[in-house]
């Protein structure tokens, strides 16, 4: 074989390459980019009767209904050093004056734990702005209650918790 030969199959030989690692390279690029699994921040559990709720079991949510700003961020930070489990925060569609515990049900255990942090906390129906439980602080609020670590299921009840891994 002589030399021109030579460097014509060298150079056929590496453009072949090229192609192919710009093929492999083009369908590496163009793949999709794999997707985790988004886990819940909660789920529903049924508690039976006489179970224990503790704090770290519990989401909480927090809105400002006044006009002081930063309101809900400062008092989900408190209740996430107690061992609350952080969902959302945000600004309340009204103001309101003190704590209210947005919630249909006054006796779950999830919404008495949380209603214990706060003194004078009321649950009064409202929109779920959140997960878990749904707390609006008012222009009044000043500082969390009790430092309350469970409560006890009265009756079966089903709360928003995290998922356990």
């Amino acid at each position: 074989m002589g030399q021109g030969a030579r460097t014509a199959t060298t150079l056929a030989v590496l453009s072949g390459l090229v192609v192919l690692a710009s093929l492999w390279g083009w369908q590496a690029t163009t793949k999709p980019l794999p997707h985790e699994e988004e886990i819940p921040l909660c789920s529903d559990t049924t508690v039976p009767a006489g179970t224990e709720i503790f704090r770290d079991q519990v989401v909480v949510s927090v809105f400002n209904g006044s006009t002081r700003t930063g309101l809900a961020s400062a008092t989900m930070e408190q209740l996430v050093e107690r061992g609350f489990v952080e969902a959302e925060t945000g600004n309340a569609p009204k103001k309101v004056r003190t704590v209210e515990i947005w919630s249909d049900q006054p006796t779950n255990p999830a919404v008495q734990l949380v209603q214990q942090q706060f003194r004078g906390a009321r649950v009064v129906s409202g929109e779920q702005l959140g997960l878990g439980v749904v707390v609006v602080v008012g222009e009044q609020f000043k500082e969390l209650g009790p430092n309350v670590e469970s409560v006890t299921a009265a009756a079966d009840a089903t709360i928003c918790s995290p998922p356990t891994e």
